[in-house]
């Protein structure tokens, strides 16, 4: 009865496929491989920082763009990996979690009609981030088995219609990290048809072997035209703090700012001073939690191999990605709907981030951010398909 009074641009706001996978693992007793969530924690001296902020009485409002030491920690941490200078004042902003920054930046910049183009598959709140924005998302593929960028097709996707370039890399779902070249060609299109770029860098320190995060706004030319957005929870394993944040140009930090104050207002007052000194301390955690996460790529590679599957190695994210037809499926959504029923194991459907959903239907996503256990007895179980 409700449907017939919901509005038209939130038809892609419909319950997600990672709701029906995390039901049917309950319901079943699965090995949850679909979600991207780590099952341990961040840092201890970062957790104990939020307990004492608990403690000590931060608990109400912080300032609107995130607390100073942060916002600082954040510009900080930009010109030590990348050279990249922004005011901490001006150009640095807290928002909750990278999936706000994502929809405030479409709600700043993308008016009714405006397109946005977008590596597809898409992480699923783009659509509706877009749709919400009365915008509409024009895919450019990341399509298998290689998912490597087609810069033809990215030439093309770009029009005068187009207001903005939404880039992700490293890439979830599938892994791809843009290279040199890419980025190059991305930069070489976003300044002749001068349009804007944001940018989630969400997993740019989940990189692995000779992989390299190049942020965008490194390019020439970039840097003014660029917002860049990252988050905690990727870096710290910490993803239920949802503390992100974007940095760009100071006019175009404050049009993401006018309308994140009207989502969430602010954000996560407690965990702020946390994630500032993991920013600042944590440096030696993420990279043997990088290297950490490398050895559980593999050892998940090596046992969905050992049960027939031919896994795409990853170049970063938390994401393993498999064509499941070896196995006599040729739909990756009858293939998840089935294996928690079959063997006791959830992943994700590739199907479900495409718009153009056949070049996704035979291509499933595996987490590999769990305990080796965990790991082990999800192949344990994926042996009884042969």
């Amino acid at each position: 009865m409700a449907s017939r009074w919901k509005a038209d641009r939130v038809a892609s706001s419909t319950t997600t496929i990672f709701a029906e996978m995390s039901a049917l693992a309950l319901e079943t007793g699965s090995v949850n491989l679909g979600q991207g969530f780590p099952d341990s924690d961040g840092p201890a001296f970062m957790l104990d920082e939020a307990r004492a902020a608990i403690a000590a009485g931060v608990n109400q409002y912080p300032p609107a763009r995130g607390i100073a030491p942060l916002r600082q920690a954040i510009a900080d941490h930009s010109r030590r990996h990348y050279g990249l200078e922004y005011d901490p004042a001006t150009e640095v902003l807290v928002t909750t979690g990278a999936t706000e920054a994502i929809a405030a930046a479409m709600l700043a910049f993308v008016d009714p009609g405006d397109e946005v183009v977008a590596l597809e598959p898409f992480y699923d709140s783009y659509a509706a981030s877009v749709a919400l924005a009365g915008g509409r998302l024009v895919g450019v593929g990341l399509f298998g088995p290689d998912f490597r960028l087609d810069h033809a097709e990215l030439a093309a996707a770009l029009t005068d219609r187009t207001k903005l370039v939404l880039i992700n890399s490293p890439h979830n779902p599938t892994g791809t990290v843009l290279d040199h070249a890419d980025l190059a060609e991305v930069a070489r299109l976003a300044i002749a048809h001068d349009v804007l770029v944001v940018c989630d860098e969400v997993y740019e320190h989940l990189v692995y072997d000779d992989a390299e995060h190049v942020p965008l706004a490194t390019l020439p030319g970039m840097r003014e035209r660029t917002v860049r957005i990252s988050s905690s929870g990727k870096t710290f394993s910490a993803t239920g703090w949802k503390i992100g944040w974007a940095l760009g140009p100071a006019d175009l930090v404050t049009e993401v700012t006018a309308v994140k104050q009207f989502l969430t207002f602010v954000s996560g007052a407690p965990f702020q001073p946390a994630v500032a000194r993991a920013l600042t301390e944590g440096e030696a955690w993420v990279e043997g939690n990088r290297l950490a996460l490398q050895g559980k790529r593999d050892r998940l590679a090596a046992g969905l191999r050992s049960v027939g599957l031919t896994p795409a190695i990853s170049q970063g994210t938390y994401f393993l990605t498999t064509d499941v037809r070896p196995l006599g499926y040729d739909d990756g959504v009858a293939f998840c709907r089935e294996l928690p029923h079959r063997c006791g194991v959830v992943a994700i459907p590739h199907a479900v981030f495409y718009d153009r959903v056949e070049a996704g239907r035979p291509y499933v996503r595996w987490a590999f951010c769990k305990a080796d256990g965990v790991l082990d007895e999800a192949v344990a179980r994926l042996a009884r398909l042969r």
